[in-house]
């Protein structure tokens, strides 16, 4: 059948030499360099794995970062190397946290530890224990740095989940809960934030090189009678395509696209980083 409409308009092609405002749309800023020049961060459990290794890319793209841990003298080592301020905190001082500075445009909530049990022999104080690191201080640590960001009308809010944050595993019940709560205070945290241009998303890695799951490895080898390459691969990667383990630069990697120019638009999001865990 013949149409019977008529010759279709053909849009005008932009030129080489065209402005890109000509060209109908904007320049887009391509990250690189120090793009968090005058930018403040705040990286919770930065002393080790994940959190030290946010500090060193956000500090390397020009951030100012306060490096936050209990472990005074490892955190010392990390903001002396960045150029940060050091705050040696227990976050599971409700008081201690409130105490953390507020004027902050960048925060990574990443602290956090394990415990693993049978649920009906779970320990109810380590159960509160992990809920207090893992999600009260977070929203804590929100709610005195989200005004400052509402006033600058920009913020980014990185939370480092776990791909316990999208899916349970037994035995560790404290864990995924406060992981599954994180996200949950992700969203809301997006919604809240989007008018005030602010973004709040998760990372959601598998098993990461870091000393947690370095302490995992070798307990589950002492506890099986196996070796520990054989924890890796039997137990820890046994759901994962990819058989090996996350190296926290990458994680660190994805936390500073978060907050560079080209993600404006993404937020309320939980990345997957785990090796293909949640495709199955």
């Amino acid at each position: 059948m013949e149409s019977t409409r008529g010759p279709q308009a053909r849009p005008p092609q932009p030129t080489a030499d065209a402005p890109a405002a000509e060209q109908g749309h904007a320049a887009l800023p391509l990250p690189g360099g120090r793009f968090l020049a005058g930018r403040t961060a705040l990286v919770t459990g930065a002393a080790s794995g994940i959190g030290r290794s946010c500090a060193y890319a956000l500090a390397a793209a020009g951030a100012h970062v306060h490096v936050v841990d209990r472990a005074a003298d490892e955190a010392k080592a990390v903001a002396e190397e960045t150029g940060g301020t050091v705050h040696a905190v227990d976050l599971a001082d409700p008081e201690a946290v409130d105490a953390l500075p507020a004027e902050i445009d960048i925060v990574v909530n990443n602290a956090g530890f394990q415990h693993i049990a049978p649920l009906h022999e779970f320990p109810p104080e380590r159960f509160t224990a992990i809920q207090r690191v893992m999600v009260e201080a977070p929203f804590r640590i929100l709610r005195r740095t989200l005004p400052h960001m509402y006033d600058r009308g920009w913020g980014r809010i990185v939370n480092i989940s776990s791909v316990h944050g999208l899916r349970a595993s037994p035995f560790k019940s404290a864990y995924v809960t406060a992981k599954h709560a994180l996200e949950g205070l992700s969203k809301v945290t997006a919604l809240e934030g989007a008018l005030h241009g602010v973004t709040s998303n998760c990372l959601c890695p598998g098993y990461v090189r870091t000393p947690l799951v370095t302490e995992q490895i070798a307990a589950q080898s002492r506890a099986h009678g196996i070796p520990e390459a054989q924890v890796l691969d039997e137990v820890l990667l046994a759901t994962s395509a990819v058989k090996r383990l996350v190296e926290p630069e990458e994680v660190a990697g994805a936390a500073l696209w978060l907050c560079g120019p080209l993600s404006a638009s993404v937020t309320g999001m939980s990345l997957p980083m785990d090796g293909g865990w949640t495709a199955r």
